[in-house]
């Protein structure tokens, strides 16, 4: 495949600086990959990800007039496709958790619910006591 931009190629990293990493594909070319397109995420050391000899795929960026060429791993590196299909719910499941009578359920409810007020009660009580009210 030939050098150009767009195109996806295998190099070879030869050289790491802080900024990013030299790598040589095909031709002898060699091309510098920013560190901003190493990975999707944020990379802070550039070591923790790359080493001198590492094989890499790259896609070409960008060649300048000048000869300088624009590399990036993570454009070069397929991702997997997000799912379009919603996601399933086994919607039997939450019947199955909900059983009894009405009568059970309707004590049941009131009770977490007079329980839910005693705590709202309390908190009012507590905030009310400790406020500085300014008359």
């Amino acid at each position: 495949m030939s050098l150009a931009a767009g195109n996806i190629l295998e190099g070879k990293v030869v050289n790491i600086t802080n900024f990013g990493a030299f790598v040589e594909v095909e031709g002898g070319s060699t091309g510098l990959v920013h560190i901003s397109e190493v990975a999707d995420s944020f990379v802070k050391d550039i070591k923790e990800h790359l080493k001198e000899g590492d094989k890499v795929k790259v896609k070409v960026i960008s060649i300048e007039d000048n000869g300088k060429i624009s590399l990036s791993i993570k454009q070069g590196t397929p991702k997997p496709k997000k799912s379009t299909k919603p996601a399933d719910f086994d919607w039997t499941s939450e019947k199955k958790k909900v059983s009894g009578n009405f009568e059970d359920k309707l004590s049941k409810f009131l009770k977490d619910s007079e329980e839910r007020m005693i705590d709202v009660k309390k908190h009012q009580e507590f905030r009310g006591k400790n406020s500085k009210k300014n008359y």
